[in-house]
């Protein structure tokens, strides 16, 4: 058990990761200006955010006093890096969540659990289909695939299109900031060097309660505060006709495979410590998460693809088009990488873990505040956590694996903070809801407020067992 001050910084000296070419002062005027000036460009000049980490990159580095040549290496190398760890993986995730889409496979998921659920069940059970079909999509597609069932739902059963759409953007919320391989958290994951399959393990300990609290439980006040009957006409999306559709069991085992293989992979790790033994050595390939992502999508190939009927050229057409959509998130995730490298090589993070250890901060708590910091600044959760993980790095030296993971779910928790008017999921809600900007503040801000508060608090109750 971990008394508070929940994992403290090590009081052990650790062997720092850059040497500082500068003075401390010298390197905090450069983080903040480098943190300032991507705020600047996303929200007041509105520039892509890829270029705004490259330029916050540049600018950390030539503050502080490094040759120009020296710091383009070293956003290089940081770009590069990443893009090997992490640009794989959402691709993987692309695909499968495509054919998930196509397949009618999600549409089999919706049906299945809402035709069973009673109307005083139905915003628990809208918030059990937002998360698993958030587990593979990003947030802004599952809305999309999502929005023609929660007005049918809420018509239905005469309710509040808030009282059914929160849960549901709960679950879908929860996933994109919690539990890999979503972009955010694969690349705290990939930045702080946290065991992918703990994280993964962890994250849907700290996802479930966080859902609950903040999906149905909020989501009947936000009903209450907010009684906004679901729009008459609404442009559905085509769906694919049941006959066609692969069955629920094996939809749901398919979306559940990657998981329960990265899952497997870290029990394994636990109870099996040797490294020689042979069932270990089959689950650390397995449970790879590059390795369970490409087995889960060869899957899907065939019980999503075959199994709804597509010939091979659908298949190909339906992995194919998933990748576009990706792109840009794929440079913004590579050039936060290259903001961080170059973060590190300043001493800035060193710096940081320097003061935190000496004001004895809470590095779960620091890892929450930065990431709420960033996200109301930008409004951007996945700049939030590219931001924050950077400025952690020095803090994770000498804390085991479990820790570590721990301080991805609460940066994770804290880049959901309070969606607000420069984000555009909140604007993605408000036009989809018909609600006005004060309604969507009472209901989807609030919302994200509760579960990333939630999300902390159940993070540190975990800390205290780990």
């Amino acid at each position: 058990m971990i008394p508070l001050p929940l994992l403290s910084v090590p009081a052990a000296d650790a062997a720092p990761l850059a040497e500082p070419v500068a003075s401390g002062l010298q390197l905090v005027v450069a983080a903040l200006a480098a943190i300032a000036l991507i705020v600047v460009l996303i929200t007041w000049a509105k520039v892509h955010p890829f270029l705004a980490l490259i330029l916050g990159g540049l600018t950390v580095g030539i503050v502080a006093g490094q040759n120009i040549n020296d710091v383009i290496t070293s956003f290089s190398t940081g770009f590069g890096t990443t893009a090997a760890g992490v640009g794989a993986l959402i691709a993987l995730g692309a695909m499968f969540a495509k054919l998930l889409a196509d397949s009618g496979g999600a549409d089999q998921i919706v049906d299945t659990i809402v035709s069973r659920a009673s109307a005083r069940t139905l915003p628990w059970a809208m918030a059990g289909v937002g998360a698993l079909i958030g587990l593979p999509m990003f947030f802004e597609i599952g809305l999309v695939l999502l929005m023609p069932v929660i007005y049918l739902v809420a018509r239905r059963a005469q309710m509040s299109v808030i009282a059914i759409g929160i849960p549901t953007l709960a679950g879908l919320s929860a996933m994109h900031g919690l539990v890999p391989p979503h972009p955010g958290p694969l690349v705290a994951i990939d930045s702080l060097g946290a065991d992918l399959g703990t994280t993964l393990l962890f994250g849907v300990i700290v996802a479930v309660p966080t859902v609950v609290v903040a999906g149905p439980l909020f989501g009947k006040l936000a009903g209450r505060w907010v009684d906004v009957p679901a729009p008459e006409l609404f442009e559905s999306r085509e769906e694919k006709p049941v006959a066609s559709r692969p069955g629920f069991g094996v939809t749901l085992f398919t979306v559940l495979l990657p998981v329960a293989l990265m899952m497997l992979k870290a029990l394994v790790d636990i109870f099996l410590t040797d490294e020689e033994n042979t069932v270990r050595q089959v689950f650390d390939v397995i449970g790879n998460p590059f390795t369970a992502l490409l087995i889960a999508v060869l899957v899907a190939m065939f019980t999503f693809g075959r199994g709804s009927g597509m010939d091979r050229a659908g298949i190909t057409k339906s992995v194919e088009t998933s990748l576009p959509a990706i792109a840009g998130i794929l440079l913004i995730v590579a050039a936060g990488g290259g903001f961080k490298q170059v973060l590190v090589d300043t001493g800035v993070g060193t710096l940081l873990a320097d003061w935190a250890r000496d004001a004895d901060v809470s590095v779960l708590l620091l890892a929450w505040f930065v990431a709420v910091l960033i996200r109301l600044a930008t409004g951007s959760a996945t700049v939030a956590t590219i931001t924050a993980s950077a400025l952690m790095l020095g803090l994770v030296e000498g804390l085991s694996q479990p820790e570590v993971s721990l301080v991805v779910l609460a940066i994770g928790a804290g880049s959901v903070f309070f969606s607000h008017v420069n984000d555009a999921g909140f604007w993605l809600v408000k036009e989809y809801f018909g609600l006005s900007v004060g309604q969507t503040i009472r209901s989807w801000s609030l919302m994200e407020t509760v579960l990333s508060v939630s999300g902390l608090v159940f993070v540190l109750l975990l800390g205290l067992v780990v």
